[in-house]
């Protein structure tokens, strides 16, 4: 199911299928300035190529190479569309993950190994800016002549007691934080739509993000042991962290707070490291 509905001369684009319906789950992609962000998940190809013989947009941007992302990145290749893309995203597309969870290829379909060839692709006005912390290479897109910023996977919502391996609390907080100073107006998530108050929904999640952070840090320092840290800050875990056979759930965010800390802490302290 691909949904269409409009903000201003922003198209914003639904995609869902009946798995992840199921999993409470849909993706959102947008079209501006006659460039797509974002291409979807495998499973809704066939969906997405009707939608772009309609609305025939330039070229494409991807925020990262997830693949409820760019998990149609070989489609548009093979219209000929020019891509925008990161490096490293391109590079983690084209090496494939060796090890994808069941629940992953269950909600969104299986996402061979990139291997066209790309067209590179840059724009006057929409702009690919890091924004590490979902994962390494996650971009957004910024049009800063409109003050509109097209997030991928950095918002989400404000309290997200959850992550898998490869994100990145920490590295997260300090994104957020850059990504206010822009001052977007509004932002455009790739899960939530549309987020109309953004300086404020961000500083929510950064604040958030602090908060936890610290108190992870503390209670590490005090000695409690994580499941303990999990319990206490984050609460027990729920349904996903089944589903994802432990892949995705609040003991994985403490344990990446706690291992980044630990990469982080200098080697002549005595405590836990803290905010960086």
């Amino acid at each position: 199911m691909v949904a269409v509905e409009t903000h201003g001369d922003v198209i914003h684009v639904t995609m869902a299928s009946w798995r992840s319906r199921l999993a409470r789950y849909s993706v959102s992609a947008y079209l501006v300035r006659g460039v797509l962000v974002d291409t979807g998940f495998p499973s809704i190809g066939g969906e997405l190529a009707r939608l772009l013989a309609e609305r025939r947009p330039a070229a494409v941007m991807l925020t990262h190479h997830h693949e409820d992302h760019a998990g149609n990145l070989d489609l548009v290749a093979r219209l000929g569309l020019p891509i925008a893309a990161a490096p490293a995203t391109l590079a983690a597309l084209r090496a494939g993950e060796k090890h994808v969870g069941l629940y992953r290829r269950l909600i969104w379909g299986s996402q061979r190994p990139f291997a066209e060839v790309v067209t590179p692709f840059t724009h006057d006005a929409l702009h690919l800016l890091p924004a590490p912390g979902h994962s390494p290479d996650h971009h957004v897109v910024w049009d800063g002549d409109r003050e509109l910023l097209f997030g991928g996977d950095l918002y989400l919502g404000t309290k997200v007691r959850v992550a898998r391996p490869g994100e990145d609390p920490r590295e997260l907080a300090r994104t957020l934080r850059r990504m206010i100073a822009l001052r977007p107006r509004v932002l455009f998530d790739g899960h939530r739509g549309l987020v109309p108050n953004a300086v404020q929904a961000l500083t929510a999640k950064a604040d958030w993000l602090d908060e936890t952070i610290g108190r992870i840090d503390a209670l590490t320092a005090a000695g409690w042991s994580r499941d303990a840290i999990r319990r206490e800050v984050l609460g027990r875990e729920e349904f996903t962290w089944w589903f994802t056979a432990g892949d995705l759930g609040r003991g994985v965010f403490v344990r990446l707070v706690c291992d980044g800390g630990q990469r982080r802490a200098p080697t002549n302290s005595s405590h836990a490291s803290g905010q960086t």
